[in-house]
């Protein structure tokens, strides 16, 4: 079973972020409510799983914690260093740069083809720890392949020349090179083979082991996350709906977003669950009513009030909270 966090200061707080984007269609200007009030906490050492269908934040979420996007409103502090009002082009040489890295989506589009395993590895250290010799450059691309399973006569190589749990793993390394204390993993395996992604979630399992890393997991597979994960964050159209510790979360789920996506996990030698299952389509981003909360028109559980009053985030046991007026029981 995962490592349960220790209780101290946290690697990363985010509260209240936004992110909304202009979009103008027949002299119109509306907006896309991509991220909407949302808070995240990660503690030293633990993994949190994000969750949630597509279309609804994650990845957007992802970049505005990595300081790839900026952001609109709210606070985001890495060690206790406010870092949300430093413009994104100055942060990516700022001292809490090397804090939180990024491991993308796609390791081959992610990956410079120009630039050899060596040097995909060491740009992130000659920009943010600033070697003072070649030689402790190539310590250090060294030691980051050996910490993630990549042979030395692979440096020399090109992407092309890779496999596909090769070039994740690269990815990895890069990220590993400025000893962060946080990942960052936008659906890290979902371009690769059964088998290599089992690779991947294992090496990752490691790293957090041996070097403390904490990881913010971004996936739609509830499977991993549940494996690998302390505790989840359920995404719903730019909202969290419901967080809390993996196992109980799993077992008792009490947002009925989160209900219907467990349920809908495939399990060998049983048909689909009909509990929780849902109706209708989701509701749009783009300015969506402010009175109402972002699930009404598709819960099973809606009443009157959830069209003209919409829920907080609110305690529903130790450690769990839920955006729900009627949260299972």
């Amino acid at each position: 079973m995962p490592a349960q966090a220790p209780l101290t200061t946290p690697v990363l707080e985010a509260a209240r972020l936004r992110k909304h984007f202009t979009i103008k269609h027949a002299g119109k200007t509306q907006h896309l409510h991509a991220v909407d009030d949302v808070s995240v906490v990660v503690r030293p050492g633990e993994a949190l799983g994000l969750v949630g269908e597509s279309g609804c934040g994650k990845s957007t979420l992802a970049r505005l914690l990595s300081r790839l996007l900026e952001i609109d409103t709210g606070s985001l502090t890495l060690e206790g260093v406010d870092v949300a009002g430093i413009p994104v082009g100055r942060f990516a040489s700022s001292p809490q740069r090397r804090l939180i890295q990024m491991v993308f989506q796609d390791p081959t589009e992610s990956l410079n083809p120009r630039f050899s395993i060596f040097d995909a590895i060491a740009d992130p250290v000659r920009m943010l720890v600033k070697p003072r010799s070649r030689a402790e450059l190539a310590r250090r691309v060294e030691a980051a392949a050996g910490q993630v399973g990549l042979a030395p006569e692979l440096l020399s190589r090109f992407p092309h020349q890779l496999s596909g749990g090769q070039k994740a793993r690269v990815g990895i390394a890069r990220a590993m090179a400025v000893e962060p204390k946080l990942l960052v993993l936008d659906e890290p395996t979902s371009a690769l083979d059964v088998s290599v992604q089992a690779t991947v979630l294992k090496l990752l399992a490691k790293l957090r082991r041996q070097a403390g890393v904490a990881l913010l997991f971004v996936s739609h597979d509830l499977n991993v996350v549940r494996l690998l994960c302390d505790r989840v964050a359920v995404m719903y159209l730019g909202k969290i709906v419901e967080t809390g510790p993996a196992r109980e979360v799993f077992a008792v789920p009490r947002h009925p977003y989160t209900q219907a996506l467990i349920s809908a996990i495939p399990k060998i030698g049983k048909r689909p669950a009909t509990a929780g299952r849902l109706d209708g389509e989701p509701r749009s981003p783009i300015d969506p009513d402010p009175r109402a909360c972002r699930f009404h028109g598709r819960c099973p559980r809606q009443q009157d009030i959830c069209a003209i009053d919409p829920p907080e985030l609110r305690a529903v046991g130790p450690g769990r909270e839920v955006r729900c007026h009627f949260p299972v029981e």
